[in-house]
């Protein structure tokens, strides 16, 4: 479409010379191509709520809407060198930002802009498709192109500023208008039906790319604020604690056979004295978010990306003891901060981890070696946190070995559209039975240690994942409206024999359809090794309550 309306004006690629445009007419013309080519979930969801047929003036009002916004946006920002810059980035993320939103129906806020840039290459690259680069060659890189070929007239600056004032004006007087005639729909629109304008491309995620530097870059220095300076263990006369947290990734809690799931997705944890917790929910729907919220002192409620990162958290108040050896093995992205004072080990390459098959480094290889780090600290409490690769998406397919690929057919694509929502949920599954074997792995090294210390096992995913339901996909929403398989998480405790005859592990158990959530962890944590601080709150310890 770009190249139509370039075609009469626009200087030939041979180099032709024809009639220069002018910085708003190209501007126009970049608009009207972001308007047509890169809002198509926008209007999709705006006509499931307003039926084109019974709302034909207002739907056509929003086009001239946010039309007028997009040119009054590059209109504010344009000048003699800015403006083909600034067009050329826009088309480019924008191809990407629809590709992305038509694919997965996710949001582009300021969580998943975060998410995105805290994404390894190999987790990058399990999402690129076919599909991916041809939006991004048709819809980013040729427009792009277009308009750096396009050669712009300038002139003075008087006459420059009086055209971007009529333009402006102009784009004001058409917002006012259709706000003005339509103004009974708009009301409903922007106060009952907010989600909508999540997906207007590009202003969305340029309001979003805005607010994600302020929150990381523009809010004052990082000043970590000590917390739990006081904390100390006290003795309970059992031998010295040996606990593992593995913390999950994309498990939702309705794909557990523990939980009723139809399938056998736990057939060795359910061969374990394991408590399960069945109502346990996250505090975010993406890793960047729930890991840091999950170990933080503040509940969700409370959670800010800038709390979590200028406060420590619990792992820090474990370490002030002196007397807890820590430990934080990855096989994800990496902790998002939260072993950024105990350090961390990466487990996604062959250089630590021995177990890599199929081109995957596995979760099991973050068992090897374990001995020699509790050897090292005998005497000691040790906390081991064991970050999974889990069920990450969209390529569940590789989370797995063959071996464990009971339901199939699978989708062996990263293009989930492609493949039936059978197949996908066959993949996941897989990925979840070798979950379920990697859990098992860990409590049988625990039961090795279970006659010289007070060993146990703490599961908790760090979020859940669409799978197609509404033809919604992978995670990251925005919390409020995210469905319930983002939120809803599998999680569960084992523990040893030294823990048997614990009054607290007994009334747990019997708290096991409580509903729980990840603002628990913090506390919980800091029971089991009986840290007394003034940050514990026994009211939220899931062993104390």
């Amino acid at each position: 479409m770009l190249a139509y309306f370039c075609y009469d004006s626009c200087k030939s690629i041979r180099g032709s010379t024809i009639k220069k445009i002018t910085q708003i007419q190209l501007i126009l013309i970049t608009s009207l191509f972001l308007l047509l080519s890169d809002n198509y979930t926008f209007f999709h969801n705006v006509l499931n709520v307003y039926p084109f047929e019974e709302n034909t003036g207002f739907v056509l009002s929003l086009g001239v809407v946010l039309f007028a916004c997009i040119v009054l946006f590059l209109t504010l920002l344009s000048s003699k060198w800015t403006t083909k810059p600034l067009l050329i980035i826009i088309l480019l993320v924008s191809s990407l930002t629809n590709y992305f939103m038509n694919s997965y129906h996710v949001i582009i806020d300021e969580s998943m802009i975060r998410n995105t840039l805290q994404t390894n290459l190999s987790e990058s690259l399990d999402l690129l498709t076919v599909k991916q680069v041809l939006y991004f060659l048709f819809l980013g890189l040729l427009p792009a192109y277009l308009v750096y070929r396009t050669p712009i007239r300038y002139r003075g600056w008087k006459r420059e500023l009086w055209t971007k004032l009529k333009t402006i004006a102009l784009m004001l007087l058409l917002i006012g208008a259709s706000l003005f005639t339509y103004s009974k729909y708009y009301t409903s629109f922007f106060r009952e039906h907010k989600p909508l304008r999540f997906n207007v491309n590009p202003l969305y995620w340029i309001y979003s790319s805005g607010k994600y530097v302020y929150l990381t870059y523009n809010s004052g220095p990082v000043i970590v604020k000590p917390i739990g300076t006081d904390a100390k263990v006290v003795d309970d006369g059992k031998p010295p604690k040996l606990v593992i947290m593995v913390v999950g990734e994309a498990a939702r809690a309705d794909h557990f056979s523990l939980n009723g799931y139809h399938r056998e997705t736990n057939p060795l944890l359910e061969k374990e004295n394991i408590i399960n917790f069945e109502q346990m929910y996250s505090c975010g729907t993406s890793t960047a978010e729930s890991v840091p919220c999950m170990f933080s002192v503040y509940p969700r409620s409370d959670f800010s990306y800038k709390r979590g990162i200028d406060t420590e958290n619990v792992l820090d108040v474990l370490n002030h003891t002196g007397k807890v050896a820590l430990l934080w093995r990855d096989n994800n992205s990496d902790s998002k901060g939260v072993a950024a004072r105990i350090g961390e080990v990466d487990y996604r390459t062959p250089a630590h981890n021995t177990i890599c098959t199929e081109g995957e480094c596995r979760d099991t290889g973050m068992l090897v070696g374990l001995d020699t780090f509790i050897q090292k600290h005998q005497g000691k409490d040790i906390l081991i946190v064991l970050h999974q690769m889990g069920n990450h998406g969209p390529a569940y397919y590789k989370r797995y070995t063959k071996d464990f690929e009971r339901f199939t057919p699978v989708c062996q694509t990263s293009q989930l559209q492609e493949c039936t929502r059978q197949e996908i949920v066959n993949a996941y599954d897989n990925a979840l039975r070798y979950t379920d074997n990697f859990l098992a792995k860990t409590i049988q090294f625990l039961k090795r240690y279970d006659d010289k210390k007070s060993v146990a096992m703490l599961y908790m995913s760090d979020h859940g994942e669409s799978l197609g339901e509404k033809g919604i996909y992978l995670h990251g929403l925005p919390y409020f409206m995210a469905p319930d398989a983002q939120k809803h998480i599998g999680a569960l405790f084992w523990f040893g024999k030294q823990y048997q005859n614990d009054p607290r592990i007994q009334k747990l158990q019997e708290k096991h359809t409580q509903r729980f959530s990840q603002d628990n962890l913090f506390h919980t944590l800091l029971g089991i090794f009986n840290v007394q601080t003034e940050v514990y709150d026994k009211n939220l310890d899931m062993l104390a309550q």
